[in-house]
């Protein structure tokens, strides 16, 4: 390990590198008003101008549509998809650890550690405490291999926090470390280049990696990191800050009610870990990373976009021709959509089963569209749904399939688990399968009739060319 010279790719690099691309607020704002307003952006936003907390900056959105995914991917907008595609193709690298960085320029132990300090909104009028959302880092114990969350992070005073465990990964290892009645090493990194958040979004099975490690096959760049100063895990050595500490092995606090992924107060409330904070490290210029947890924002898209591509890559194995996959904001995480051109019966069938098939168990309706459908335009996705759907032939039910613990619409398993009334895990609800495409080429007589009219000169014809500037 050693000091060496690397391109900084940082947060605040990206920032500037995208000026004119992100609405930027410089008038006063207060920290509780930081959620309605972001809720009300359709592009990334950042505020310079926190009232009581001159120091911080605070930027949200970083992932909320196509055009700001691509600014992080390095494509153009509708290859997102694809790109997401190839960084699974080129998959990991190897980390390189440095002996200190900018995310350790300020470091607050014992009596100087004060989660107050920090600018985390509470996100809506329910909510117990504010609540934080970086990406957090811990270690297995048997193996040593490094895993990554996204969970939500309560203050529960100066220098305590309750932390949701919601995924099997991080639940598995806290469970090896509660075994042994020993306390859990965690890193909640907030701040970092957004790359570092996407590659912390991938969920698929990586047992001979971490998702850090996919740093490099979205940006090029070799990822950077170095090590805490009172736990034993590496995080990313520009963050902005780090919040130290240990996953206490017995002890439990209130999570929530806090808004899931469907925006909606379900699970109300569950008990999860106490997180003692034994460090705060912060750069001398921090951005401080919200993801406000209220519609429609990053917390619906940031978590699919790994899944749209792995959807992309099956459905793509199957021979069938998929031009693209896409959750849509208002699908509350529970609604894909693939965009496909079949060439035969039966394949568009079989794509709609791999999608709501996927190893996750958040869908619960899959939509299939031809390639002529706008698949990001709600116009267009009601016109297919109108006129090429009859539900009697096109819609499939599917009954009694697994989902996630956030659909109140879905029934917990009674009997499955002690706790399984209270955190509705595990849970089953019926999923349904939307047929909205043409009938295939070779059906002439049928498809002339979906042929859609379109006025001359359409997609040749620029109204932009024709506005006064």
């Amino acid at each position: 390990m050693g000091k060496v010279s690397h391109k900084i790719m940082d947060l605040h690099g990206f920032l500037e590198d995208n000026k004119g691309e992100y609405i930027l607020i410089k008038k006063p704002v207060k920290l509780e008003h930081i959620g309605a307003l972001v809720a009300q952006a359709d592009d990334t936003i950042v505020f310079d101008n926190i009232v009581d907390y001159p120091e911080f900056r605070i930027v949200d959105q970083l992932f909320v549509n196509r055009k700001a995914q691509a600014l992080v991917l390095g494509c153009q907008p509708n290859e997102v998809v694809k790109r997401l595609a190839e960084v699974l193709h080129t998959g990991p690298k190897k980390l390189k650890e440095v002996e200190a960085g900018s995310c350790q320029d300020r470091v607050f132990r014992g009596d100087e550690i004060d989660l107050k300090a920090l600018p985390v909104p509470v996100h809506t009028p329910l909510d117990p405490y504010p609540y934080a959302a970086g990406f957090a880092v811990h270690r297995h114990l048997d193996t040593g291999k490094l895993n990554q969350m996204f969970p939500r992070c309560g203050v529960l005073s100066r220098n305590e926090m309750v932390t949701s465990f919601v995924t099997p990964t991080a639940n598995q290892i806290l469970a090896k470390y509660r075994e042994q009645e020993t306390p859990m090493p965690q890193a909640v990194v907030i701040g970092a280049h957004p790359a570092w958040e996407l590659a912390c979004c991938y969920s698929y099975p990586h047992e001979d990696f971490c998702e850090l490690e996919l740093f490099e096959a979205i940006t090029g760049q070799t990822g950077i990191v170095t090590r805490c100063k009172t736990v034993d895990l590496v995080v990313p050595a520009d963050a902005s800050i780090i919040i130290e500490g240990l996953v206490s092995p017995t002890r439990m606090a209130q999570d929530g009610p806090n808004p899931g992924p469907t925006a909606l107060f379900c699970p109300y409330d569950q008990q999860q870990p106490v997180f003692e904070v034994t460090a705060i490290t912060m750069r001398k210029d921090p951005i401080f990373r919200h993801v406000q947890t209220t519609p429609f924002t990053d917390h619906q898209e940031m978590p699919r976009l790994f899944h749209e591509a792995i959807i992309f890559e099956r459905i793509k194995s199957m021979g069938l021709n998929v031009h693209d996959v896409h959750f849509p904001q208002g699908g509350a995480a529970q609604v894909v959509i693939i965009q496909v051109e079949p060439a035969m019966d039966g394949q568009v069938t079989d794509a709609l089963m791999a999608a709501l098939g996927a190893p996750w168990a958040n869908m619960k309706m899959a939509i299939a569209v031809d390639p002529d459908i706008n698949i990001y335009d709600y116009r267009d996705i009601m016109y297919a749904l109108s006129t090429r759907v009859d539900p009697s032939k096109h819609a499939t039910i599917i009954n009694n399939a697994r989902i996630w613990p956030f659909d109140p619409s879905a029934t917990p398993v009674e009997g499955a688990f002690p706790h399984t009334q209270k955190t509705r895990l595990p849970s089953v609800v019926g999923k349904w399968a939307i047929d909205a495409t043409k009938p295939v080429p070779y059906r002439e007589e049928e498809r002339k009739n979906y042929e859609r009219a379109w006025p001359i000169g359409w997609g040749e014809i620029d109204l932009k060319d024709y506005l006064d500037e």
